[in-house]
């Protein structure tokens, strides 16, 4: 054993879900291999449309993102996680080596850390466990936090929690995932038929689904629930509370 090998394997890592965004599938399997075999839970996928699909489903702690990628590029996908998780670790991993692209990815992309290929597998494990030491204990003390699994939403400073209905997960989820936390109302009304071969929800349908959602935000939180999603005119409606997925 490597003594790179041995410090990996000395040190317990807290378990820990990644994303793996590579469109080389051969990459992609080898390193999903690999840091399975270090107790990381990886999801492994070849797009930014893919990775949308997948957080939907999977609360995520880290990425690891190439920068090639089909459709959306990876810088841009970069920024968008970074706007909308802020406290998330996100590595690129790419073959660009010119600094003005690391200055990119760092910039404008809101990485934690950029990696140039070929990458060594135990040097990627221990980049992961640092961003993991330095994130995730932080991970939003102000935060509201979202369990896709049973639905329910916790506040940062209540005990209490909010059995959510699918329709209010997935709204939230929506919002959550959306540029400033923001939507048009039509876009969320097409969220709901899209998946359930029906018409898109009505207006007034998605309005009675946000008046239930504040009111029984309100009835358990209070005052720290107060305008957590507000009327953006002319527009639809924006989060204005940060909720991290667990």
């Amino acid at each position: 054993m490597s003594p790179l090998s041995q410090l990996i394997s000395n040190e317990d890592a807290t378990p820990l879900i990644v994303a793996l965004v590579e469109d080389d599938r051969l990459l992609r399997e080898e390193i999903e291999v690999h840091l399975n075999a270090h107790g990381y839970e990886v999801h492994a996928v070849n797009s930014a449309a893919a990775l949308d699909d997948l957080l939907t489903q999977v609360a995520v702690d880290l990425y690891i993102l190439d920068l090639g990628l089909p459709g959306e590029s990876g810088l841009s996908l970069s920024r968008r996680l970074r706007t909308q998780m802020p406290h998330s670790g996100i590595v690129i991993m790419t073959a660009r080596v010119a600094l003005y692209d690391r200055i990119a990815g760092y910039q404008d992309g809101g990485a934690d850390i950029y990696l140039t290929k070929p990458v060594a597998p135990d040097e990627l494990v221990l980049v992961l466990r640092s961003l993991a030491r330095r994130l995730l204990p932080s991970k939003v003390a102000k935060a509201w936090s979202l369990s896709l699994r049973d639905r329910m939403l916790f506040s940062p400073q209540s005990a209490q929690a909010v059995r959510l209905t699918f329709r209010e997960k997935k709204l939230l989820i929506a919002l959550i995932q959306a540029k400033d936390g923001t939507l048009e109302s039509w876009a969320l009304c097409d969220l709901f038929g899209s998946t359930e071969n029906a018409p898109p929800m009505s207006k007034h349908t998605l309005e009675e689904l946000l008046g239930r959602l504040r009111k029984k935000l309100k009835s358990t939180h209070g005052e720290i629930a107060e305008g957590a999603i507000k009327s953006v005119w002319g527009v639809g409606y924006q989060l204005c509370i940060t909720i991290v997925l667990k």
